[in-house]
Order: structure tokens, then sequence, then C-alpha cells
């Protein structure tokens, strides 16, 4: 529950057949399970910079015990890499042939590298032990659910909008970013875990529209009807210049693409921030 809502698990609760175990994935776990879906590790980076080590560890020590955990089962195991193994990418789009330019000792290096580090565990552990998995890469997500404190680049714009306080944008607002609706993510994830044919290689799993963050800006606040202004400050550290999914191999060989534009994504969005800050 490093970043995880209690609502969130509280809501899920009602079904019958769920079951919260609270557990921390750096261990060995022992469960008779036949589909695995690895979201463990927080996203966000002011949560994944506060303790990098435990990040790190996180990816490593938790994909090696999820894979374990697979084997045990003859299980599936869906695993939530990121762009970020892309770090500032010198290819624009981008595919997932491409290997990346990764600053190994940044202050994001502990999610990039970290992640990193947890696909080549996947595909070793496929290559070797002939584990059953699927890898995908997911770019920049968005939608309701989203934490108000989440320090990603649409919740801070929203709820700076929402609050009437001037929108911080890190630089000239220039680089940009691909925002995926969260429900379109969903529906890659399944469409990747029930994939029946063996698939190892990852995917990229995210929406081809691309914004600058000065654009973003403007969105929320037209779409919050705030009079919010956009104030520049200075670029923070390995902050990708780009950042923009070649989505071919999930539409080929998924069927999968997202649907949702930003434009229609940030209406339920900025409700469920409303609700919240009401309370």
């Amino acid at each position: 529950m490093t970043t995880g809502l209690k609502a969130h698990v509280d809501d899920l609760s009602k079904h019958e057949r769920f079951e919260f175990l609270h557990h921390d994935i750096t261990e060995p776990l022992a469960l008779k399970v036949d589909r695995i879906f690895n979201l463990a590790c927080p996203a966000s980076p002011p949560f994944y910079q506060a303790d990098p080590i435990k990040t790190t560890l996180t990816s490593v020590l938790g994909v090696r015990n999820m894979l374990e955990l697979a084997l045990q089962n003859d299980a599936r195991l869906f695993h939530a890499s990121t762009s970020e193994v892309y770090g500032d990418p010198l290819e624009h789009p981008q595919k997932e042939t491409y290997h990346g330019n990764v600053n190994t000792m940044g202050p994001r290096s502990c999610y990039d590298e970290g992640k990193r580090c947890a696909e080549t565990l996947l595909h070793d552990y496929h290559r070797i032990r002939g584990a059953d998995i699927r890898v995908a890469r997911i770019f920049n997500t968005y939608g309701p659910g989203m934490r108000p404190d989440d320090g990603r680049v649409v919740s801070n714009f929203v709820i700076q909008a929402l609050a009437g306080e001037d929108l911080t944008v890190y630089g000239d607002g220039s680089y940009t970013r691909s925002f995926c609706y969260v429900d379109d993510l969903i529906d890659g994830f399944v469409a990747m875990m029930e994939h029946e044919n063996d698939y190892p290689v990852p995917v990229n799993l995210g929406n081809p529209g691309e914004f600058s963050i000065g654009q973003l800006a403007e969105l929320v606040i037209e779409a919050t009807g705030s009079n919010s202004k956009i104030v520049n400050l200075p670029n923070v550290p390995d902050d990708p210049r780009v950042r923009c999914p070649d989505i071919s191999r999930a539409r080929e060989t998924f069927g999968w693409e997202p649907r949702v534009r930003l434009q229609e994504g940030l209406g339920p969005t900025i409700e469920y921030f409303r609700r919240f800050s009401a309370g």
C-alpha cells in the first residue's frame, strides 16, 4: 500500500470472490493461482524517488518472486513494465525494438533500471525455464482513481486548476507525452493476458496521440473552466523530452488500440477529482 488507496480495496471487497492479502512483493509468496498481474511498484516520480533502493528491489526481487510463483503453479504472468525503459529516447516514436537511452545513475534510474532489469529476468525465465509471460510497456496513463498527490502531470494540473492555482509547467512546455485513458489500458492488459499463443516479447500499450505539456495545461484549464494561469519552472533532471508509442505490435497481434481521446477522458477524470476534493 505504498501508493494505493484503501478506498479502492474497500470497493473491491464488495465482490464475494475478492480477497485482499497485505504482502511485500520483495518477499517470497506461496499461493494457488492461474493468472498473475504484476503491477507492483510506484510509478510516480515523487513516490519512487522517496525510497529509490526499495523501488529497485520491488522491481527486481518482486518480479523474481512472481516468476517463481508462476512456475510453481504453471500460471501465466503479466508484467507491467514501462515506457521509461526507453529513457530520453533518440528514436521517435518508440518501437519495442529500440534499446533506449537511460541514465543509470540519475534520480529516475531506480525506476527505469529496475524495470529494465525486471524485463531481463522475465525473458531469461522464459528462455531457460519456460515461464509463460506477457510484458507490457505502459505509457502515460490517467483517469478516475488517481491519487490527488500522485505527482504526475494530469493529476497535478487538474488539482491546481480546480483550486484556481497556477499550473506549473516544468520547462517551456514543449516536452511531449502521450496520454492513455485507464479503461483503454485495462482492455490492453486483458487482450495480452488472454492471448493463447506464446508471446514473450514486450508490447507498447499507450495512446499514440501526442501532446505537448503546454497543450495539456491549456486543455485542463478549458475543461475545468478555471481562471488559472500557466507558470514555467526549470526542467527536472532526466525528464524525457518526447514520449510516444508505436503500437503496431499491439494492434496487429492483439487487435488492441485506444479509443478514448484525451479531450474525452479528461471529463470523467476531472469529475472524479471534484468529488474527491468534496469529500
